[in-house]
């Protein structure tokens, strides 16, 4: 028998499969799927079994030197669609994988000292090593020449440690020897020893620190066993991100009609096994969980699992909650901000069959389950489903290939779709089930757009206009809570001199710095340069050098200046950076610790708080003018999300936008609450740009410290394209990149618009292929990504 495995080494030039010999001792335990320690060349790294072979290979092969662990980290499912995703995504094999596991299982290298005769070296040199090895990065210089005679002499040897990076956290607890209890408990004396003796009859085994809580000391437990009742034994430990919260249960709640009408449509699928994909247009507060919940329910009532996405951190806690109390311990929950034991352990529980349900967001798309019967996607619209990092992915693609693998239905649930998904729902690719009613019967909150053209002619320079200041006196005053949206996070989005004109740029990227007052520092947000705030001008040394533009730090501020009782939490990245802080600042909202909910664009979706009857976007257009094709959708879809936040309960709901393109068509039919009408707008401007969903597209970014490098391989890179495509598809390029310079490497990109090309993947195969060793060579980068979702 021999292996084929996957390499752990991220490079073009392995990313294919090399056969290992399995050993005889190892060929009744081997499966498909596990990780093994295999030699490569001089080194010894860790590999993943993508297929077995029983017969004869044509010439000697190595062999596996061991195995990892006893139960495959990767099932059939996942080894398939690292395959099918090497193939489209342009990706390097072991990076599909590394994606879908989590870190912890990724291998950690050791050089360690290994003692082979340990009769031949000084009782102090044996000292140092523990079961006959050593870590060499443990050694002192003075050590290391004091082995090294030895090592010479091949009385120690060399070798590599292949470990994983986190070990399965374990505890100590106890257990009954194989005793007669009731011989045992006459031959006691002690009463205490006596009892817990009982207790662990009764029970079980009980770690050292129930037994400490139950106040049986150490003394009780180490007597019993020293009379051998008892044995310590080490047991798993693991790690919830949710063991101190207490979840209330929650049952079924009746359905509307329209609410109805869905579930029955997605659990007819279910039952069928059908891979069917329904679209789930609903207004926000209209209901869509409660129908994944009760749609939930029938698939673990089926003996099924189901996976659940969202697309931020910060709307997990609410969702996970929800969760928990319908499912309880059956759901798992995996994201960014779980710490990587964490997020190990709630993957374990997956794959061993303990949880059944996760939620969870991007890369939980990949957990490990069998049997899947259904995947959702919540907010399916959101451009956070789509990794930018290589290896580039977009979660709805994975979904619609699990979902096709496993025979079971997809849903995309969002209030605003994206344009794609509503197009191929019109076309009858999609099933499309709509919920046009709140669940609460309570109307959507009423909408005004301010004109901030004319509050500045009026004398008004404030960020608050007239109508927005007096509105939130009004909810201070009744004790209700207020939501105000700013789409950009810092101080100041710029400092600007008044006497020369001159902004701060980042050394290293074709941008300003921003300006963030906690720290007193100019940051850039691409390439992660700081330093400190000037005093004067660094060109003219005048003292007019003014913060310009505002961010959530600075309207923080103003609210405190401009309203009495104002209480601001703010969340955006800053506040957010630490574990568990999404959750914390959530919870003392609803708690009403603060009556001001101040954030960026992770407070504009599935929040759920009834007290909230006032949103203020304090200026819709930072998003509406960026250089990119989806910013009206964007602008639509984010100002209808946080419309939604206001009155979900039994008070009524008011929404303020304040914006200086009062005019523009994504603000007016937000303002109206009108998908349909976008939709059909924004599809003529689509239709016209040769756009999405009419065009699919393809964006290639270049990019090298030496201009002369990028434009020079631009050429070769657009008559590879011309020379692969037909004349029905367009090549736009090579251009500038909006910003042209990050982290001093020179930007330029190409854009590939097409409805159908057969040779594409062989075109962009052998750039990538190409470029790899161009890569190695000279720093040369070029980076493909299929359906972007941004341009810049």
């Amino acid at each position: 028998m021999y292996a084929s495995v996957v390499v752990d080494v991220n490079a073009k030039r392995v990313d294919k499969l090399f056969d290992y010999e399995v050993p005889a001792e190892l060929a009744s335990i081997m499966k498909v799927g596990m990780r093994v320690v295999v030699p490569f060349g001089p080194r010894k790294i860790q590999g993943y079994i993508i297929e077995l072979v029983d017969r004869n290979h044509e010439k000697a092969l190595k062999p596996i030197l061991h195995i990892q662990d006893m139960t495959p980290e990767l099932n059939t499912e996942l080894i398939r669609l690292s395959e099918w995703m090497q193939t489209t995504h342009i990706a390097k094999r072991i990076a599909v994988l590394d994606i879908m596991l989590p870190r912890a299982v990724k291998g950690k290298y050791h050089k360690v000292y290994r003692l082979e005769e340990p009769e031949e070296v000084s009782d102090e040199l044996y000292q140092l090593f523990s079961q006959n090895r050593v870590r060499i990065s443990s050694l002192s210089a003075d050590q290391l020449a004091a082995l090294k005679p030895y090592v010479e002499a091949g009385v120690i040897t060399e070798d590599v440690e292949v470990r994983q990076q986190q070990k399965v956290k374990t505890q100590k607890a106890v257990e009954l020897c194989d005793i007669n209890l009731d011989t045992a408990l006459e031959a006691l004396r002690s009463d205490k020893q006596k009892a817990c003796l009982l207790m662990l009859a009764d029970e079980g085994v009980l770690t050292l620190k129930e037994l400490k809580e139950r106040d049986f000391s150490a003394a009780v437990v180490n007597g019993l066993v020293k009379k051998e009742l008892v044995r310590k034994i080490d047991i798993e430990d693991t790690r919830d991100p949710y063991q101190h919260r207490e979840f209330l249960q929650d049952g079924k709640k009746v359905l509307r009609d329209e609410q109805q009408t869905a579930y029955d449509e997605i659990s007819g699928a279910v039952a069928a096994g059908k891979n069917e994909v329904f679209l789930l247009h609903g207004i926000t507060g209209s209901g869509k969980t409660e129908v994944y919940l009760q749609t939930i329910a029938d698939v673990l009532d089926n003996g099924q699992t189901a996976l659940m996405l969202v697309p931020e951190i910060a709307l997990t806690p609410q969702m996970v909650e929800r969760f928990k109390a319908r499912f309880g311990d059956r759901v798992a929950v995996m994201h960014s901000g779980l710490s990587m034991g964490e997020r190990y352990d709630e993957w374990r529980k997956i794959r061993k069959g303990e949880a059944r349900v996760c939620v969870g967001a991007r890369s939980s798309v990949f957990a490990p389950f069998e049997n899947l019967g259904l995947i959702i996607i919540d907010e399916e619209h959101e451009a956070s489903y789509k990794q930018e990092d290589y290896p580039r992915y977009h979660a709805r693609d994975i979904a619609m290939w699990r979902g096709e693998y496993n025979s079971c239905p997809v849903i995309l649930g969002s209030a605003t779709p994206s344009l794609e998904s509503y197009a191929r729902a019109e076309k009858g690719v999609y099933r499309l089930l709509t919920l046009s009613r709140r669940a609460n019967q309570f109307p959507v909150p009423s909408v005004n757009v301010v004109n901030m053209r004319d509050e500045l002619a009026a004398g008004n320079r404030s960020m608050f206009s007239a109508e927005l200041t007096q509105a939130i006196n009004d909810r201070i005053q009744k004790g209700e809570q207020i939501v105000l949206f700013l789409n950009r996070r810092g101080h100041a989005q710029f400092l600007l001199c008044r006497d020369c004109g001159h902004v701060p740029n980042c050394p290293n990227c074709d941008i300003s710095l921003t300006y963030h007052k906690v720290t007193d520092e100019l940051k850039c947000h691409y390439c992660g340069h700081k330093e400190y705030k000037p005093v004067t001008c660094p060109n003219c040394d005048s003292e007019h050098i003014r913060e310009m533009g505002v961010g959530t730090q600075k309207v923080e501020e103003l609210i405190y200046q401009h309203f009495d009782g104002a209480k601001v939490i703010r969340m955006d990245n800053d506040t957010t950076s630490r574990k568990g802080a999404h959750e914390q600042l959530l919870d003392k909202f609803r708690d009403q610790e603060a009556n001001i909910l101040l954030g960026t664009q992770m407070i504009a979706k599935g929040l759920d708080f009834p007290n909230i009857t006032l949103v203020g976007v304090l200026n819709a257009d930072t998003m509406l003018n960026l250089p990119d094709f989806r910013s009206s959708e964007r602008t639509f879809q984010l100002l209808t999300q946080v419309a939604g936040r206001a009155g979900r309960a039994d008070k009524e709901g008011h929404v303020i936008i304040q914006t200086y393109n009062p005019e523009h068509y994504a603000i007016q039919y937000a303002k109206n609450n009108d998908y349909t009408g976008f939709y059909k707008e924004e599809m003529n401007y689509r239709r016209i740009g040769k756009y999405p969903p009419y065009y699919y597209l393809v964006n290639l970014i270049f990019s090298h410290t030496d201009m002369k490098e990028v434009l020079l391989e631009s050429k070769h890179i657009h008559q590879t394209l011309l020379h692969h495509l037909s004349p029905s598809s367009y090549v736009l390029g090579p251009a500038p990149c909006a910003i042209a310079r990050i982290n001093n490497q020179y930007r330029f990109q190409i854009i590939i618009k097409f409805k159908s090309e057969p040779e594409l993947l062989q075109a962009l195969t052998y750039l990538d292929d190409y470029y790899y060793e161009k890569f190695v060579k000279n720093k040369f980068n070029l980076s493909i990504d299929i359906n972007p979702q941004m341009l810049m």
